[in-house]
């Protein structure tokens, strides 16, 4: 179903959760897990609303996506994130197996391949830019609101 839908209608349901993100007063990123074609779990950054440095919207999805499966491996999973995922994400996607990583907007800052590109589990598959453009353009719309 994954193919049917393709990684574009996944990843505009991240960039909602991106949105609600943007709403709360949240660096916008949003990330979403699926599994078998259907979306098991949704997130977005809740780092502020929770006073967690750790509470990245991947590491949310991560957690949520675990609960649904009722283990801690998400082997025949994709994750959908908006931004490219950071150094403390990808470790935490290395260890549970994801078969799949999909993002749009690159993070020349804080994104793992800045580090290491090899952090991700050796069986995962990585794909980016997709939505890549509108990925980046809210986070610039929020920093750009900050910085005013």
């Amino acid at each position: 179903m994954t193919a049917i839908l393709g990684d574009e209608y996944f990843m505009k349901q991240a960039l909602s959760e991106a949105k609600l993100a943007f709403d709360k007063g949240e660096v916008p990123i949003g990330a979403v897990v699926v599994c078998e074609g259907r979306i098991i779990a949704r997130a977005h950054n809740l780092t502020e609303t929770l006073n967690d440095v750790t509470a990245h919207a991947e590491m949310q999805a991560i957690t949520a996506a675990a609960s649904v499966l009722g283990g801690k491996y998400l082997i025949d999973c994709t994750l959908y994130v908006t931004v490219e995922p950071c150094f403390m994400c990808a470790g935490a996607l290395f260890w549970t197996q994801i078969d799949r990583v999909v993002y749009g907007a690159e993070d020349e800052k804080r994104g793992y391949t800045q580090l290491s590109s090899g952090i991700l589990h050796p069986k995962t598959k990585v794909q980016s830019g997709v939505l890549g453009e509108e990925a980046a353009q809210l986070m610039k719309q929020f920093f750009h609101g900050l910085r005013n």
